[in-house]
């Protein structure tokens, strides 16, 4: 199986629209406004899945899916949520599981509308199930086995209530094959470069693991530099547009270093801090107490920290790939986060609409600091890439 990274930058647009449809229905319901954040769309390993989910306790609704589109999508919330949401109904206090069942069939009608409306051709809905489920359990099955899954997310946001809804969308292989590897309009060329960007499925699944070594050989890294004992949550790689990495990062303030990466794949790598994690990690990497909590010598420090990961993250990929990737010296910034990664995405955007990104989160013991790495790699020379790997 090859799959068209920019085929996957649509299929992540159309998942947009579809939680927006999914939020407009809702509100209309509930009387109650509704966001849709960011969408994504993941390749993660079951492995990942349950560490990410861990902990989690949810409550929801599933459904089948047959016709344009098969297999299984699932919306849920926390379960400490539920009163909330049962607020805002009509007469949803009294009803109970009936009223959340009713909420998720609505909200997910709506969501695949829009895929319906995309392909052209009639999504059937099975009866919606209530469920309630610890962890990874609230996932659509399938999930957690095989070596790779393609998962679309989305979230819903309720500004009059404390709500997060999320859906997950887990297609199966054969309608969802001829999706993401026939020719659609994102798929068509980029500013007149007819650079393929379709890659093997299990090159790319590679790939989604090399994040996660990458994230182990960065954590190696920053305990043997500075003592400090390093643990490394899960990472995964997503497909998103470009256009929406600004409003993930955020705007709260973020000081750290951004890096250009030369070779095969060139692109870029921001390591952000929150301000106050960016003051704890460096001062826990400094002999004395720094004068200002982000001043020079702490900067200076961060910038030793980035190198240090940044060669972390890419001579894995360098080595298995096969290629030679460099970086520049570390750039420091302190801004808020969407600014940090703007201009990143704006060079990057003359060339691609959708790029990979690779999540990782890195906590260092008995010091107040998580990091969170945005990876953003030229989509047309990384699948050159991965096309050799599938070739040696």
């Amino acid at each position: 199986m090859r799959v068209d990274v920019r085929a996957l930058g649509a299929c992540n647009r159309l998942a947009e629209y579809g939680a927006q449809r999914a939020a407009d229905a809702l509100a209309e319901l509930t009387g109650t406004d509704l966001a849709v954040e960011v969408t994504g769309a993941s390749l993660a390993t079951g492995e990942d899945l349950a560490e990410a989910f861990a902990g989690r306790e949810s409550v929801g609704v599933s459904i089948g899916l047959r016709g344009g589109l098969s297999g299984e999508a699932v919306l849920a919330f926390d379960a400490a949520q539920v009163d909330g949401l049962l607020s805002l109904l009509p007469g949803g206090a009294s009803m109970g599981r009936s009223a959340v069942t009713e909420v998720g069939n609505i909200a997910l009608g709506g969501f695949l509308d829009g895929w319906a409306n995309y392909l052209g051709r009639a999504i059937d809905m099975s009866p919606p199930r209530y469920l309630e489920a610890d962890g990874a359990a609230v996932l659509p099955d399938g999930a957690l086995t095989g070596d790779g899954v393609f998962l679309f997310e989305s979230r819903l946001d309720a500004t009059a209530a404390d709500l997060d809804f999320a859906i997950y969308m887990l297609p199966d292989s054969g309608p969802f094959r001829d999706l993401v590897v026939g020719r659609t309009p994102a798929a068509a060329t980029h500013g007149g470069d007819s650079g393929s960007t379709a890659v093997p499925y299990e090159s790319l699944s590679t790939f989604a693991s090399l994040a996660k070594r990458g994230s182990a050989n960065a954590a190696d890294n920053i305990g043997m530099m500075t003592g400090l004992e390093t643990t490394v949550e899960v990472s995964r790689l997503r497909f998103v547009p470009l256009t929406d990495v600004p409003t993930e990062v955020g705007v709260e303030p973020h000081a750290g270093t951004v890096f250009e990466l030369q070779g095969k794949p060139s692109g870029y790598l921001a390591i952000l801090f929150s301000e106050q994690g960016a003051a704890n990690v460096a001062a826990a990497m400094l002999p004395m107490e720094p004068a200002e909590p982000l001043g020079e010598m702490a900067q200076n420090a961060l910038c030793e920290l980035g190198n240090v990961m940044t060669s972390g993250f890419i001579d894995g990929w360098a080595n298995v790939l096969g290629t030679s990737i460099s970086h520049s010296p570390p750039e420091f910034v302190h801004d808020m986060g969407s600014a940090t990664v703007s201009p990143l995405v704006a060079k990057l955007s003359r060339r691609q609409d959708y790029g990979f990104v690779i999540d990782a989160a890195i906590q260092t013991e008995g010091v107040q600091a998580r990091c969170d790495v945005y990876a953003l790699p030229d989509e047309r020379e990384l699948a050159a890439a991965l096309e050799e790997l599938s070739h040696a």
